[in-house]
C-alpha cells in the first residue's frame, strides 16, 4: 500500500528497522513504546482501518537528488495522510527540492537527520518560471488591508511551506529547511512617515513556513536557513509551541501575529538584516486581533554572525566595517493594531544585536508585560526601547493612539553596550506610558560622549516608524525616560566604560517617579527633570535622598 514504510519481508533485520523508526517518530505524536509485534501488525493496530501511520514521500515518487522538483510527490504524500484522516510524512535523508508544500490538518512533516527541503528558485522579474521549472503559489487576494502593513504580512499562500485554517499539524525532526529560492519580500517602498515592502510578480516565494488561521500546531527541533522574508510567519495561530528551532536568516526569524496561547522556548535565532523572534498584532486579518498569552523563554538571538555561520557551527562575525544593521532581537511590534497582553519574556540572550523593544504605533493595548533574567552584550542601539507612538496605520474611523501600561522588567545585564543610545522610554504628547517598574538591572555602555549632548532635545516624531535611532543621539546615558506615569526603578546601575558628561537618567514630562538605590557616575550630575511632579529618590548612591513636587529644566 503506498505512503508506508514497506515490510513485504518480516525478516528480524527488517523487523528491528522498523521498530527503530518507530521509536524514533515517538516524538511526533506516534507511540514511543516498545513495539513486540511484527511492524504490519503494529499499524494495523493503531490505525484500525490498516492505513499507515508513516508517509514516506519516496513512495509517491520523490527523487531527493536536489535537482528533480519533488513538490508534486511531497504534496500527494500529504494529501494521502489526510484522506486516511492523518500521519506523518517522512522526509528521509536527500535533498528535496520544492515549490509551494501545501499542509493539511491532522498531518505531520517529520524531517528526518540529512533530510533538507531545498526552496526552488523563485522566477526573475519578467520570467514565467524559475530556473528549476515552476513557481510558487500565487499570494491570494487580500488587496483591502493591504494598506495597513507590508505586502509580505497578509499574504501566506507564496511560501515553500502554507496552510490555512488547519488543526493539529506539525513540522519536527532535525533536518534543515534551506530557502536558497526565496526572495526577501518585494521592492521597498517609501510611504509617508514609513517604508513598506510592496508587491512581487506572481509566482515568487518569499517566506520559508506561514499559516493563517489555524490551531494547535506544534514546530520542533529543525533548522532554517535564509528563511526568505520571513523563516516564520504565523497569523491567528492559537495553541502554537515552538520549540529548539534554530533559524540563520537574511530577514525576520518568526513572527507570532495575532496568535494566542504561544510557546516559543530554546530557540537561537540569527538574523542580523532584521528581528529575531518578533511578536506582532496587524490588521492582516481584517480586524484588530491580541496577540496575547504568549511565553518566549531559553532563546538566544543574535546579529552578529555571517548567514549560515551559526548553523554550521563556526559563528563568524561580521568584519567591524561591514554595514550590517544587526538587529536580530526580540520586539512586539510594530504592527500593533490588535494589542499585546499577558506576554512573558525570560531567561534569553541577546548577542550583537538591538536590544528589547516593546511598540505600540497603530492603536495597540499593550499591558501585563514581564520580561525578566535578559543577559545582553554588544547591543548597537538601545538595550530596552518602549514607545507608545502614533503611526495609527490601520481603519482611520477606528484606529487611535492605543496604551501601553503595567510592565515589569527585571534582573537585566547589558554590557559592552552602543554609547550613542540609552534606553529609551517614551510616549507621545498626552499619552503617557503608566505603570512602569525596572529592577535589579545593571547598563554598561561604552561612553565617551561629547558635552555637545548635553544639549539635545530629542524630537517627538509622533507618526514615524519607530525605532530607537528616529531620535539621533540621546541626552542620557543610562535611561531617556519622556511622557510617563507611575514609574518606579530600583537597585539600577549605569556604568560608563569611558567617562561620559550626560546625565544617567533624563526625565522629561514624568509624573510620580520613584528611585530606589540607583547608581550613577559620581563625576556629573546623574538627574535632568523637566516638567516633572511628584518625584522620590532614596536610599541611592545617585543622589542624596530627596522629594520633589515639581521640577523644570533642573540638575541633580
Amino acid at each position: 500500500m503506498p505512503g508506508s514504510v514497506c515490510y513485504d519481508h518480516p525478516t528480524m533485520d527488517s523487523f528491528n528497522s522498523a521498530r527503530r523508526d518507530l521509536l524514533r517518530l515517538g516524538g511526533m505524536g506516534l507511540a514511543a513504546t516498545a513495539v513486540t509485534t511484527h511492524p504490519a501488525a503494529y499499524a494495523a493496530n493503531h490505525n484500525p482501518g490498516g492505513t499507515p501511520a508513516i508517509f514516506d514521500i519516496r513512495t509517491y515518487g520523490a527523487v531527493g537528488d536536489g535537482k528533480t522538483v519533488d513538490t508534486p510527490a511531497v504534496n500527494r504524500a500529504i494529501e494521502a495522510a489526510a484522506a486516511a484522516g492523518g500521519g506523518t510524512v517522512l522526509f528521509p535523508a536527500g535533498s528535496w527540492l520544492c515549490f509551494s508544500i501545501r499542509l493539511k490538518s491532522h498531518v505531520a512533516l517529520y524531517l528526518g537527520q540529512g533530510a533538507t527541503i531545498l526552496a526552488a528558485d523563485s522566477p526573475l522579474p519578467g520570467a514565467s518560471t524559475g530556473y528549476n521549472g515552476g513557481t510558487y503559489d500565487a499570494a491570494e487576494p487580500n488587496t483591502a488591508w493591504d494598506a495597513y502593513q507590508d505586502y509580505g504580512h497578509n499574504h501566506w499562500h507564496n511560501s515553500l511551506i502554507w496552510g490555512e485554517s488547519l488543526n493539529d499539524v506539525s513540522i519536527t525532526g532535525p533536518g534543515l529547511i534551506n530557502g536558497k529560492g526565496l526572495s526577501f519580500g518585494g521592492r521597498r517602498e517609501a510611504r509617508g512617515n514609513y517604508p513598506v515592502f510592496v508587491a512581487e510578480q506572481p509566482g515568487v516565494g518569499n517566506k520559508a513556513i506561514a499559516l493563517k488561521n489555524c490551531r494547535n500546531v506544534i514546530f520542533r527541533d529543525f533548522s532554517i536557513l535564509k528563511g526568505g522574508h520571513f523563516g516564520l510567519l504565523l497569523t491567528g495561530v492559537d495553541n502554537l509551541t515552538i520549540d529548539n528551532l534554530k533559524i540563520d536568516t537574511d530577514r525576520d526569524g518568526m513572527d507570532l501575529d495575532c496568535c494566542r496561547n504561544a510557546r516559543v522556548s530554546n530557540c537561537t535565532v540569527n538574523s542580523p538584516w532584521d528581528d529575531g523572534i518578533c511578536p506582532k498584532s496587524s490588521y492582516a486579518l481584517g480586524y484588530s486581533r491580541t496577540t496575547e498569552d504568549v511565553t518566549i523563554t531559553n532563546c538566544y538571538v543574535t546579529g552578529n554572525y555571517e548567514l549560515g555561520t551559526v548553523l554550521d557551527g563556526t559563528f563568524k562575525k561580521f568584519a567591524p566595517e561591514a554595514r550590517v544593521p544587526r538587529t536580530g532581537r526580540i520586539k512586539c511590534g510594530t504592527e500593533s493594531n490588535g494589542g499585546f497582553k499577558n506576554i512573558t519574556i525570560s531567561n534569553c540572550v541577546f548577542d550583537g544585536c538591538e536590544g528589547l523593544a516593546l511598540e505600540s504605533e497603530d492603536g495597540a493595548l499593550c499591558e501585563d508585560i514581564t520580561i525578566s533574567n535578559i543577559t545582553m552584550r554588544d547591543i548597537f542601539t538601545a538595550p530596552f526601547f518602549l514607545r507608545l507612538g502614533a503611526r495609527l496605520r490601520g481603519p482611520k474611523e477606528s484606529t487611535q493612539v492605543g496604551k501601553m501600561q503595567r510592565i515589569l522588567i527585571n534582573n537585566v545585564v547589558s554590557s559592552n553596550a552602543n554609547s550613542r543610545l540609552c534606553s529609551i522610554l517614551s510616549g507621545v504628547p498626552d499619552h503617557a506610558i503608566q505603570d512602569i517598574k525596572l529592577s535589579n538591572i545593571y547598563q554598561e555602555h561604552t561612553g565617551g560622549a561629547s558635552q555637545e549632548a548635553l544639549v539635545i532635545r530629542p524630537p517627538e516624531f509622533v507618526e514615524k516608524y519607530p525605532d530607537p535611532g528616529m531620535f539621533g543621539p540621546m541626552p542620557a546615558q543610562g535611561f531617556y525616560l519622556r511622557h510617563l506615569r507611575n514609574l518606579e526603578m530600583s537597585h539600577v546601575e549605569i556604568r560608563p566604560m569611558q567617562p561620559d558628561p550626560r546625565p544617567s537618567f533624563f526625565l522629561d514630562n514624568v509624573s510620580r517617579a520613584d528611585f530606589i538605590a540607583v547608581t550613577a557616575p559620581a563625576t556629573n550630575p546623574a538627574f535632568y527633570f523637566d516638567k516633572v511632579t511628584d518625584l522620590r529618590i532614596l536610599l541611592s548612591r545617585a543622589a542624596k535622598d530627596i522629594q520633589i513636587d515639581s521640577a523644570d529644566n533642573r540638575s541633580l
